[in-house]
């Protein structure tokens, strides 16, 4: 009678080679996913109050407006301006690279492209000379404790030209007695290839009013638009601390413990919505 041969053990060392393999694909399948397609980022502040809040998870669409230098790891990629380039809408929320360090991502309201003419008086914004419809909401108002004390943020609809409405906040709703910065500027034009942007949270908000801070930023700094909130916790009331901007990062499979107590702190209703 023949005997069967016995089946050979696969080596520790093809084991290890097949792990690596498999790390090497994920890699690069996330890579891909995050230069192409969709990158997450994390809300650090509060100037998009209330359309954003501290410590939601935000998906970005890469594609939305073509690609760039900055839409790759480490902008590493050799490109010039953009390509597969399509324009942004007033009123998009999108992540750009900050032009005076571009190791920066910021996340601003889009109010003016490229030849608008802009300019705030009494806190409300002028696009080539008309001011943006908006009406007091109160739907829209928002403590604003995480900037300013417990002051309540006085809410506001305003429509971009595209059509787009949205949540604004300001300190006040009678616009001459606005104490916020920068709520009176000289009018502005926005240079060719470049775009104006505003936090939403109108008198908490560093942006392109500021030209020593933001300014008018490039084309080419543009990283995606911000399409939904896909996770949202309370960090003060957690035990996930966000310190000065930045979030502690924690392992979850040595303090698992901070999963089960940070439960009371998601923000269920505003995981998986659509950001207006």
């Amino acid at each position: 009678m023949q005997k069967e041969a016995p089946h050979a053990r696969p080596s520790a060392a093809g084991g290890v080679i097949e792990t690596i393999k498999t790390v090497a694909w994920a890699v690069a399948i996330a890579v891909v996913i995050r230069t192409f397609a969709f990158e997450p980022f994390t809300i650090p502040s509060g100037s998009m109050l209330p359309t954003l809040l501290v410590g939601d998870f935000v998906f970005v669409s890469k594609f939305s407006y073509g690609y760039s230098r900055w839409s790759f790891p480490f902008g590493l990629a050799p490109l010039s301006g953009r390509i597969l380039e399509r324009e942004p809408l007033r009123g998009d929320v999108v992540v750009f690279r900050l032009p005076r360090d571009p190791s920066q991502n910021y996340i601003k309201r889009l109010v003016a492209l490229p030849g608008d003419r802009i300019q705030v008086i009494q806190g409300a914004l002028h696009i080539n000379g008309t001011a943006l419809p908006r009406r007091r909401e109160a739907a829209c108002d928002h403590p604003m404790s995480e900037v300013r004390g417990a002051q309540i943020g006085k809410g506001f609809l305003e429509t971009a030209s595209s059509g787009r409405t949205y949540c604004i906040l300001q300190i006040s709703d009678a616009p001459a007695d606005l104490t916020g910065r920068a709520n009176n500027t000289n009018e502005m034009r926005v240079p060719a290839g470049h775009y104006f942007f505003m936090g939403d949270n109108r008198d908490n908000s560093e942006d392109s009013r500021y030209a020593d801070a933001v300014g008018f930023v490039p084309a080419a700094n543009l990283v995606g638009r911000a399409d939904l909130i896909w996770f949202s916790i309370e960090w003060a009331q957690g035990p996930w601390q966000l310190q000065s901007g930045e979030w502690r990062p924690v392992w979850l499979a040595r303090y698992w413990w901070l999963v089960v107590k940070s439960l009371p702190s998601i923000r269920l209703r505003r995981m998986f919505s659509g950001i207006d």
